[in-house]
């Protein structure tokens, strides 16, 4: 062996002890009790329902549900199989936000994408509306394309929240273009007011855009105490981030340090909620990586600790979920319908 061959060799073998080592860490540092988790907060009344996606077939790309009593273990219902069937648009949805409407109703918006047709292959959002969480009619389609921005080829993870001042709801998106003149627009989060859904009666506009000129997808936006706390994901980084800002429609100002995710792995499709009658917050994240479901919580909206994963086990293999409190009569009605 040569002289040059030992060193080759020999940085092989440091480059392997290095690589085993940052694959170990993390289970080290579990079993021996060093990483400071989260207390489980108890939650006080009520029950939580999730609705999610599982994959990128098209027969995964479709509306499930699953429950929770305690906010951190959660079971699918009607066996694992969609609630919902789609007849618009692709007939695939992926990234469903499901709230509480102002109406007292139920919303999903989600993203109207087929996945094996590409990644910048979309350019609208699907809406449905319930009055009790069981029964679900299309509201319809709001295709970006149409309100000023003709070169869409993503329009993703949709949410929504009632702006009081507008006397309607804000929605906002993760928006990319792509034209022949202009060339690719970076992927940041856009916003636009509608009334029911049906149609937009704002034109968007840009709602955040970090400062270092990365996309940023899968916003999620929370209010407390007067100050909304949006967190999204760092598509290049793969980490989630936040900004805050003290009104709605922002702008929307990024700390020195912005990352709040705590886990070694890639992370995408965050989504945070209120244990109900506590101080404390969880966010799902979407390992996608790894291909698992984590959670992490905080009190302050800024420090983060891992949820022990004792307390959750998501062996049905959701993909970016959201969470709505419900009452104890609807956790009733939904399981009576579908079982558990």
């Amino acid at each position: 062996m040569t002289k040059k061959t030992k060193i080759i060799v020999a940085s092989c073998v440091t480059v392997a002890v290095i690589l085993a080592a940052v694959v170990v860490l993390p289970v080290v540092l579990y079993s021996a009790g060093i990483i400071d988790y989260a207390e489980k907060a108890e939650s006080k009344e009520g029950k939580y329902l999730m609705a999610y996606f599982t994959g990128n077939d098209p027969a995964e790309e479709r509306i499930r549900f699953a429950v929770s009593e305690d906010g951190y273990d959660y079971s699918p219902v009607n066996d694992g199989a969609p609630v919902l069937t789609q007849t618009l648009g692709t007939k695939c949805a992926r990234d469903p936000y499901l709230f509480r409407g102002v109406d007292g109703g139920f919303y999903i918006v989600a993203t109207d994408m087929k996945s094996s047709d590409g990644w910048a292959s979309n350019h609208r959002i699907i809406v449905w509306y319930s009055d009790d969480l069981l029964d679900w009619r299309e509201v319809g389609l709001i295709d970006m394309r149409e309100y000023g921005l003709p070169d869409t080829v993503r329009a993703w993870a949709p949410q929504a929240i009632w702006d009081e001042s507008e006397n309607a709801y804000m929605l906002y998106w993760a928006n990319c273009e792509n034209s022949e003149e202009n060339g690719w627009s970076g992927t940041v989060m856009w916003y636009a007011y509608t009334k029911d859904f049906t149609s937009l009666v704002s034109q968007p506009k840009i709602l955040f855009a970090p400062a270092s000129g990365k996309d940023a997808i899968d916003a999620d936006i929370v209010e407390r105490d007067g100050v909304y706390y949006m967190y999204y994901k760092d598509e290049n980084e793969s980490r989630i981030c936040y900004a805050t800002s003290d009104k709605l429609s922002g702008p929307y100002v990024e700390p020195a340090d912005p990352v709040v995710s705590v886990f070694f792995a890639d992370v995408e499709g965050n989504f945070i909620y209120r244990i109900n009658g506590t101080d404390s917050y969880v966010m799902m994240l979407d390992c996608y990586s790894k291909g698992k479901f984590v959670l992490q919580q905080t009190e302050d909206m800024v420090s983060f600790k891992r949820v022990n994963p004792k307390y959750y086990d998501f062996g049905f293999s959701p993909r970016h979920a959201s969470v709505l409190w419900i009452t104890d009569d609807e956790y009733d009605a939904l399981i009576s319908r579908y079982g558990k």
